[in-house]
């Protein structure tokens, strides 16, 4: 195994979330050993951006291990989202209320997945509504009604990126955007996505960098974690002074 990294083993005591593992540029080597030491210490273990080929050869490394017996079975790898994951979940936290994740199309599942799971992983309810892109605007404005049951949304969107500034025009709650890589063009590896939700008009959107699902994940569980003594459930609104 690798050489040990330097691991913030207190972070979700200290502000409530994982570390998680970027694994698109580290080995299968560099991703078993980070694995291994979190699950080890009790920790949450989710390992973000990895392919199929490097996760099967995280699962080979981890079942030569001596304590394997233990906890082999608990090594998952999630296709959709391009991450793994190593024991279970937080517990459910209901209290905290729901996050909806929604797609402008199917192209931005990879990174509304990588948000709901990292959702999931500290226990918060996650639903994915995919498809209600603004090219067929009828299909968002018939969710509307499930959306206004959640505390936060989480927009992804790729082309020009318009789905998160029709959200925060329409609904109340907070709007984060996700620009994704998906575009012909000057789309330009999302960009135009990007640049387009950082100039919305919509007053208090806020974006994340491109593709960067588990960062939304995490500004949507601070938002949830800060709030969790005001929430009363859907449709609640705070009595005017």
């Amino acid at each position: 195994m690798s050489e040990q990294a330097r691991l913030d083993l207190q972070r979700r005591q200290r502000i409530g979330m994982v570390e998680a593992i970027w694994g698109e540029h580290k080995s299968a080597e560099q991703i078993a050993a980070i694995l291994l030491r979190l699950h080890s210490s009790g920790e949450l273990a989710l390992a973000t951006r990895v392919d199929a080929p490097k996760a099967a050869a995280v699962d080979a490394l981890l079942r030569q291990q001596e304590e394997a017996n233990t906890w082999s079975d608990a090594l998952r790898y999630h296709p959709d989202a391009r991450c793994l994951s190593l024991g279970r979940p937080a517990a459910p936290q209901a209290q905290l209320g729901e996050v909806v994740v929604l797609s402008g199309g199917t192209s931005d599942l990879p990174v509304a997945s990588e948000a709901q799971l990292a959702l999931h992983w500290h226990g918060i309810a996650c639903e994915l509504v995919l498809d209600v892109g603004v090219a067929g605007l009828h299909r968002l404005l018939d969710q509307l009604e499930r959306l206004r049951q959640a505390r936060v949304l989480i927009a992804c969107a790729g082309m020009e990126g318009a789905l998160p500034t029709v959200l925060a025009g329409l609904l109340p709650q907070p709007v984060i955007g996700v620009p994704v890589s998906v575009g012909y063009g000057v789309s330009a590896g999302g960009q135009a996505a990007l640049h387009g939700m950082l100039a919305s008009c919509a007053p208090g959107l806020s974006v994340v960098n491109i593709d960067n699902g588990y960062g939304a994940a995490m500004a949507a569980l601070r938002i949830l974690n800060s709030g969790a003594a005001a929430w009363k459930g859907p449709g609640h609104r705070p009595e005017s002074p």
